[in-house]
């Protein structure tokens, strides 16, 4: 049995994550820490990280201790990812179990939405892995959007910018929800591992967004709807230092742009 802890029902005040679901009155608009961890040590340190980082009063313990076996370095690791990124989201919840982390809420821009993500990743190790269900400002919309890409890699031909067939077939589906929430202005952002040297990774990644943008347009969405961005290897999901983090960093995303 894995190891979890799930961190629920931040307060709105805090900007911290608040997963009002089923939350008592007692513990609205408080931290609250459950789940099983692997020995009364472990529990200590993530308790001690919560207070330090939202105050001792706006922590409530519900942890139970003993009957799991944790990975390696567990307790280590939850320390490390219980930090000030966490502040920055809003009505969220973050669960981990054993090194399957996943966390949701809303923050306030994209940019916040990639950096609270790839703090976690450049935390932990190379087995951790990170499924991002945090949503930035626009809401609903957004959300089909992510839930049609459903953490699938758009994919392209090895070093190029050429969509391969299963690439294509993403792109139609996603073509189908920008028309159904309305074909609003959306960003196509292109990313890289970091392998190999930066500028020709960032030249990459644009040219893959720009692939992408072109394929939608010869579908009908409207080119002045849809921009282009290439962000390289500057903002991982997954660890550079795994077969497995560099094929999560390698991806197409599709954002809700400012109005």
């Amino acid at each position: 049995m894995k190891s979890s802890l799930i961190v629920a029902a931040f307060c709105l005040a805090l900007q911290g994550a608040a997963f009002a679901q089923a939350t008592p009155p007692e513990e609205q608009g408080k931290v609250v820490a459950s789940g099983t961890v692997p020995d009364e040590a472990s529990r200590a340190a993530i308790l001690g990280k919560l207070r330090d980082l939202y105050g001792a009063g706006n922590v409530v313990d519900r942890l139970e201790v003993g009957g799991v076996v944790p990975p390696s370095n567990w307790t280590e690791n939850m320390t490390k990812i219980i930090g000030p990124h966490l502040k920055q989201v809003h009505k969220g919840q973050m669960q981990v179990s054993g090194t399957q982390i996943s966390i949701k809420g809303n923050v306030a821009n994209e940019a916040l939405r990639q950096q609270v993500v790839s703090n976690l990743a450049t935390s932990l190790n190379p087995t951790y892995t990170i499924d991002n269900g945090l949503v930035a400002a626009g809401g609903e919309a957004q959300s089909v959007l992510d839930k049609t890409l459903s953490n699938r890699v758009v994919e392209f031909e090895v070093g190029s910018a050429t969509l391969t067939p299963a690439g294509r077939v993403i792109l139609d589906e996603m073509y189908a929800a920008i028309k159904q929430i309305g074909t609003p202005k959306v960003q196509v952002i292109g990313h890289t591992d970091s392998s190999g040297n930066r500028q020709a990774n960032v030249s990459l990644s644009l040219a893959r967004a720009n692939t992408v943008r072109s394929y939608l347009i010869e579908k009908g969405i409207p080119g002045e709807n849809l921009t282009a961005v290439g962000s390289g290897p500057d903002q991982p999901v997954g660890s550079n230092d795994s077969s497995e983090g560099r094929a999560k960093n390698r991806r197409i995303e599709f954002r809700l742009a400012s109005q």
